[in-house]
This record gives C-alpha cells, sequence and structure tokens, in this order.
C-alpha cells in the first residue's frame, strides 16, 4: 500500500475546502450573474487584438512588478500578448518596478507607480483613466505563479487560454467609459464577478476615493476590509446602492464589525445571505486629485523604507467617522519597522476628511485565487465559479473526456497528455507533457512538466519546472513539495528547522533521507530566516525530463523513507532558481505546447469535415 501524507496534513485541506464552499454559499447566486459575466467575456473577446477607441478601453494598463527581474518577466510576457493580438491595441501598456531596497508593500508600490506615470506623461495623466493591478509578490502561497507571475496566471476557458490579466480587463470592461480621469486599483490574485440591471453603469465620478462592497460572511469579514456604511433611507432591494461609508475596518474581529454596526441582516428573501453579513472590499478608485495628493506626498518623503497597505493604510484613512488609533494597531503587519507607525499617522493626515464612496453590488461574488488550497478549490470543484465563468474540465488541451465525479474532477490547460495517462480527481495539470504510464494522485498540482517515463505522482504533491540560464548555459529545476506545506514558515536558527514540514514530514528528517548536511550553506539569502523557499534542496539538471524524474524521486524517497543521496547535484532554493529563471524558454515551451495542440485540432477538424 502506497503512503500518503499524514491525517492532520489531509484533515488540513478538507478543513480548507468546507471553509470556502461555505464562503461562497453566502453570496447570491443565479441566471443573472452567469449572464452578466458572458456577456463582459464576449465583449472583451471583440476588442482583442483590434485597436479600440478612445474613451472606449483603458488609456493606461500598469501592472506592478517586485524587481527588474519579474520586471523583465512581465515586459516579455506583454509583448508576446501583443505579437498575437492577446489583447487590445492602442493602449499603454506598462510595467513599474518598486525600488530597491526595502519591501514597500502594495501601498508604497501605488505611491511608485505615480511617481512613473508622472515622468513618462507630466501633466497629461490628469486626463488619463488608468488601471493599476498590483502583482509585485513572490506568489510563495502559489509557487506555479512565482517566475512568470500572478496576473499571468492561466484559467481554464479561452481559445487562446485566457490568463488573470485578461480576466480582469474582460470583467472590467465597462469602467473606463463612466469613470473620471483616475486610477483604479487591484490585485492580481482576486476575481471579482457581478450583475446590476441592464440600463445601469458602475459610475466612479464622484471625488476622493469610491470602492465596491460585497455581501460576505462576517468570518470572511475578518480577512479582508469592512465598510461601516452611513445610514440609507431607501427601503427597496437593489443589486447596484451607491452609498457613502462612514468610516473603513482593516481585518476586524467580528467583535468589532458588532461594536461599529458594520453588520446587516437580510430583510427580504431574494437576499441569500447567512442570518447576518458585511460588506467587503476588493477594488477601489482614487480621482485624479486625490492620486495627485499622495503623490506630492511621496515627493516629499523621498525613500520608503516601510511596507504599506493600500487598502490598510489609504482606506482606513477615509470617511467621517476615521480615527488615528489603527495607526498603532500593527497585529495584520508582517514585519514592523521603526518608521511604520509614523508613516501611518502622515497618510492619515493628508487623506483625513476625503470621502469614501461605496458601490454595494448586492449580487455579486469576490474570489481569491492566492494560495495552493483556492486554485485547486476553484478549478476543480467550485461548481458555482465553473458555471459563472465557463471554466472547463480540459481547456485547450490534448486528452480525452473525463468523467465528473460528485462536481468533483480533474483539470487540465494548455497541455498534451497521452490517452493512457492518469489523472485523479481534484488536480490540475498546465502547461505539460505527461506521457502514457504517468499517473497522477488527487489535489496535485502539475506545472511546466515533461514526464514520458513510467511516473506515480503521489496525491497532493507540487510540482513547477523552471527553465534556467546559468553561466551562459540552458538549465532545469523542478520545486517539489506538498501541496499544503508552507512556504513562508521560517526558522531563525537551524537547531530551530524541527518546525518545519516537507510533504507532512519533519523537514530535518528529510535531510537525513536526502544525505544532506544541516549547516547555514543549506540556505540561500538570509541567514535568520530558514525556510523551505531558502532551503537549497532542488538539483539542477541538463533537460526537463531528467529534472522533474529526479524532484520526483526525492518526493518518493519521503513517501517510502528510503535514502536518496542528493550530493552529486548542484541544489538551488527557489529563491535562487527564480533568480536564474529563463522566461523566454519557458514561453517557448508553452508555445510549442500551443502549436502541437493547434496543430491536432486542424487536423481533427479535418477528419471530421
Amino acid at each position: 500500500m502506497r503512503a500518503v501524507p499524514g491525517r492532520r496534513y489531509l484533515e488540513g485541506f478538507c478543513w480548507f475546502r468546507e471553509g470556502v464552499a461555505m464562503a461562497a454559499a453566502v453570496a447570491p447566486v443565479g441566471v443573472a450573474l452567469r449572464e452578466a459575466t458572458q456577456r463582459k467575456l464576449r465583449r472583451f473577446s471583440e476588442l482583442r487584438g483590434k485597436p479600440v477607441a478612445a474613451g472606449e478601453f483603458w488609456d493606461i494598463v500598469a501592472i506592478t512588478a517586485a524587481d527588474e527581474k519579474q520586471e523583465l518577466a512581465y515586459k516579455q510576457q506583454l509583448s508576446e500578448k501583443l505579437k498575437k493580438k492577446e489583447l487590445p491595441l492602442g493602449v499603454q501598456y506598462h510595467v513599474f518596478v518598486d525600488p530597491a531596497g526595502a519591501k514597500i508593500g502594495n501601498g508604497g508600490s501605488t505611491l511608485c507607480a505615480l511617481r512613473c506615470l508622472e515622468k513618462l506623461y507630466g501633466d497629461k495623466w490628469n486626463s488619463f483613466t488608468i488601471l493599476l493591478i498590483h502583482s509585485g509578490g513572490y506568489s510563495q502561497r502559489l509557487p506555479n505563479a512565482s517566475a512568470l507571475g500572478k496576473i499571468f496566471t492561466a484559467l481554464p476557458f479561452g481559445n487562446p487560454i485566457y490568463q488573470m490579466l485578461e480576466l480582469k480587463l474582460a470583467m472590467y470592461i465597462d469602467f473606463p467609459s463612466h469613470m473620471n480621469p483616475g486610477i483604479l486599483v487591484t490585485c492580481a490574485d482576486d476575481i471579482e464577478l457581478y450583475s446590476i440591471g441592464e440600463c445601469e453603469f458602475i459610475r466612479f465620478d464622484k471625488p476622493g476615493f469610491t470602492a465596491l462592497a460585497h455581501p460576505s460572511s462576517l468570518t470572511v469579514g475578518t480577512t479582508h476590509g469592512v465598510f461601516v456604511l452611513e445610514p440609507f433611507n431607501d427601503l427597496e432591494y437593489r443589486d447596484l446602492e451607491y452609498r457613502c461609508c462612514h468610516r473603513f475596518l482593516h481585518k476586524p474581529s467580528i467583535e468589532k464589525m458588532h461594536q461599529f454596526d458594520a453588520v446587516y441582516r437580510p430583510d427580504t428573501p431574494s437576499l441569500k445571505l447567512d442570518s447576518e453579513y458585511v460588506y467587503t472590499d476588493s477594488l477601489f478608485y482614487m480621482d485624479h486629485k486625490s492620486a495627485k495628493k499622495l503623490l506630492d506626498f511621496y515627493e516629499k518623503i523621498g525613500t520608503l523604507n516601510c511596507e504599506i497597505d493600500a487598502y490598510g493604510d489609504f482606506l482606513q484613512a477615509l470617511g467621517p467617522g476615521a480615527t488615528v488609533e489603527y495607526t498603532r494597531n500593527t497585529s495584520n503587519v508582517t514585519k514592523e519597522e521603526a518608521e511604520l507607525i509614523d508613516m501611518r499617522q502622515r497618510i492619515f493626515h493628508l487623506l483625513k476628511g476625503t470621502s469614501l464612496n461605496v458601490v454595494v453590488l448586492n449580487n455579486s461574488r469576490f474570489y481569491h485565487i492566492g494560495t495552493t488550497e483556492e486554485y485547486l478549490f476553484h478549478f476543480t470543484s467550485d461548481s458555482s465559479l465553473k458555471s459563472e465563468l465557463g471554466l472547463q474540465s480540459i481547456a485547450f488541451s490534448i486528452f480525452p473526456v473525463i468523467p465528473e465525479c460528485s462536481g468533483n474532477t480533474s483539470c487540465i490547460i494548455q497541455s498534451v497528455l497521452d490517452s493512457r495517462c492518469s489523472v485523479a480527481a481534484g488536480s490540475v495539470v498546465e502547461y505539460s507533457r505527461l506521457g502514457p504510464d504517468v499517473s497522477v494522485g488527487e489535489n496535485c498540482i502539475i506545472s511546466g512538466c515533461h514526464i514520458m517515463t513510467t511516473a506515480v505522482l503521489p496525491a497532493y504533491s507540487f510540482l513547477c519546472s523552471l527553465s534556467l540560464k546559468m553561466n551562459g548555459h540552458l538549465k532545469y529545476s523542478t520545486m517539489a513539495f506538498g501541496v499544503q506545506d508552507n512556504l513562508k514558515k521560517n526558522a531563525k536558527t537551524l537547531s530551530d528547522l524541527k518546525s518545519l514540514q516537507f510533504f507532512g514530514v519533519c523537514f530535518l528528517s528529510c535531510l537525513d533521507i536526502w544525505n544532506l548536511e544541516v549547516t547555514e550553506e543549506l540556505f540561500s539569502g538570509n541567514k535568520t530566516c530558514l525556510s523551505l523557499w531558502n532551503a537549497r534542496i532542488f538539483p539542477v539538471c541538463s533537460s526537463l525530463s531528467d529534472s522533474v524524474t529526479t524532484s520526483l524521486k526525492m518526493l518518493n524517497a519521503i513517501q517510502n523513507k528510503s535514502a536518496l543521496s542528493l550530493n552529486n547535484y548542484t541544489l538551488l532554493s527557489i529563491e535562487e532558481m527564480l533568480v536564474y529563471k529563463d522566461v523566454e524558454d519557458m514561453i517557448t515551451y508553452r508555445e510549442q505546447i500551443f502549436l502541437e495542440i493547434t496543430l491536432n485540432r486542424k487536423q481533427s477538424d479535418l477528419e471530421t469535415s
């Protein structure tokens, strides 16, 4: 009998799925939401590869990047998309990189992007509609997006395959023509779907800030921003309501939601909600005057040395009920820098008195796809998102039809799989080639892999291959671990490594199985922050297939508790893989798969005609 990850490891995954299912059940469902979503997708599809008229689309689409390596990767992918006519033309697409040095958060990235706009366009940007997408993280909770970026995460629909960028542009397709000059700020790893009346439009035409609000359970509210709305006299239920926000709470406790009167109870059966709900945030807009105020502030301070949150630090300063207390609350901060509280207070006084308008979307859904668990759930099990977006079990791939099993299925995205290959329910395979003797267990993520030999991929395993350029030579390395492994969890000293787990097993035991010595040299980067992210455990190989096979042996060695010496290999951490990544080769590999699928489809069409 083949070993499987520990019981607690699997149970945690099940608890997550139940939690997501409960959260999804909070939002209203219906045909209207699906039809509204499909209309936006059709409209965007009509604009792909064509020049857009003035006012029809965004003047500028800007994506943020964490460093120059990520900036280059994003620019390469944007260039490919424009060349293949996958995006509307006549639009200025930019990538804005954070300055080198301390992490500055998405709030700091927003300030940096404003400075870039000013440098590029001078006073002209005061008449532009601008979409700013934050995609500057390293996606440590969804590492198949680490190399090429969260905004370029593939989705299981479309021909060619939609990525998060195209979906964002499609879902916001109606915004620019009903917006005053200003900036819409959004994140790369979430999806907002909504339905409003046929003759209605969401308008971003009020001074100050305007944010979208979605009805959510109180539990969801504890991990998002929550709006405390001003009293509203109109008792009639509407899909779209324009409200004023009294104050904004960032990741509040349930007690705090009640304390500040943020909790609502449905007074109409048409709202399929829990007995209590709150309105949570997603994207927000700021008019040009507010953006200029922030830019002037940034120019005065010069260099930013702390992480600023565009939601927690900008929105909490807005509305007549805003108070300065939140600036001293650092419970939601990953790293508390000396100047953080001072910087927050300066932003509070800068923005205090600015209005926060709220567009309440009562028939809407908010999805987050930023972790391996969320990714697997939404692509294989979530019937709501599948129905609304038209997600497919086999999306632009060569593979026989997959039988559905209790609504839970596998998901194949732009891949070529032999008909004798098996992929268990709950798993996602993207940009890969799998041969006839490959068996993928349940709840796996397989990305960018090439496996033609006999291989059994254990349930709950994660494999993602990267092309590398090392000393001018093309090499490959495949990161491999469990989908529930916490790559961000760190130990301060070597003796604390016992707290880390790899595939549900103590990391120290794994190092022993791989015959690797426990020294500081085993880790790249910061030697006081030792984690699976910067552990040098992944072999470098000369071919893609050897790379996958070798990393798979690592997983099997852990499962079977059988020794596998890695001493003869050059070993890299995931952190180092991202430094050496060869974006051009990874794009070429995906393009080869695309061309093979396209040719196969043409031949099939000829045979059936």
